[in-house]
């Protein structure tokens, strides 16, 4: 169930399933920053403001999950949570107003996009239905993280009454009938203070979770998989400088890894 793709220079350029035993899968599906070697020369975009709108740190958060996929390869070649026609930014509309080719990507190279969307597609698939026939049901925590300073590095920050510091999106769901799994893990959460301070876990504020992943979850397991959008405001890293704060990390990630065993709990219960 261990998948590693690499392109002609050794890049890694595809995604890694680790897989454990467990019906909780936590997954990074915008950690990733490499671009195929094709890609590369077209994108114009600095590094910089393509790693800002990435999800850098994210793989860091689930490393205690029992079933980690990690996704390497960047949103800006293939955004693996757009829907296909979708996943490859032609317009800067599609990605913050940014401007992200020189010229726009020739057939050939979107083609591969979406086939490498379709891929992902498929192995996720038979992933969480080998999960669905061992455990009965299973839940995938969506891990991504987003800006809240993007009017500059000395500009106000995001009011937090808009802006918390972990958004739980629930959009796609059965709300109903998964209430027990979505109430247990924010609660979870909730009960962890950061930095000394409690943490402001809200539901469907500053984004619904209305990607891709989820719905396709959803769509596919609608009575066995609950797929939660979990973004982490940038409060663990200098979101224009790039740089981490480990300390943030790891209480953030040990915050995240206390939910498995009370989501395992909460999916044992559900008969």
């Amino acid at each position: 169930m261990d998948k590693l793709t690499t392109d002609s220079d050794s890049s890694p350029a595809g995604w890694t399933i680790k897989p454990g035993e467990s019906p909780v899968v936590g997954t990074a599906i915008h950690n990733g920053t490499d671009l195929g070697r094709a890609c590369r020369p077209l994108i114009c975009l600095a590094d910089a403001n393509r790693r800002r709108e990435e999800d850098p740190f994210t793989e860091r958060f689930i490393a205690d999950f029992p079933t980690q996929i990690i996704v390497h390869r960047s949103r800006f070649q293939v955004d693996l949570n757009r829907a296909r026609e979708a996943a490859v930014y032609l317009a800067p509309e599609q990605s913050w107003g940014l401007r992200v080719w020189r010229e726009q990507p020739s057939e050939e190279i979107v083609t591969e996009a979406r086939a490498f969307h379709d891929a992902y597609y498929g192995e996720l698939k038979r992933v969480l239905g080998e999960i669905e026939k061992r455990y009965g049901r299973f839940v995938l925590v969506d891990v991504h993280s987003y800006n809240h300073r993007r009017d500059g590095p000395e500009a106000m920050a995001a009011s937090q009454r808009e802006a918390p510091d972990i958004n739980i999106g629930t959009f796609s769901m059965d709300r109903e009938r998964w209430a027990p799994v979505v109430e247990a893990f924010i609660e979870t959460l909730r009960s962890h203070p950061f930095n000394g301070k409690p943490i402001d876990v809200r539901e469907n504020v500053s984004f619904q979770g209305k990607g891709e992943q989820t719905r396709f979850v959803h769509a596919n397991f609608p009575n066995t998989g609950c797929a939660i959008a979990v973004e982490f405001k940038k409060v663990f890293m200098d979101e224009w400088s790039g740089e981490p704060n480990q300390a943030a990390i790891d209480q953030l990630r040990a915050m995240l890894a206390s939910t498995v065993p009370v989501l395992e709990a909460v999916l044992r219960g559900m008969g």
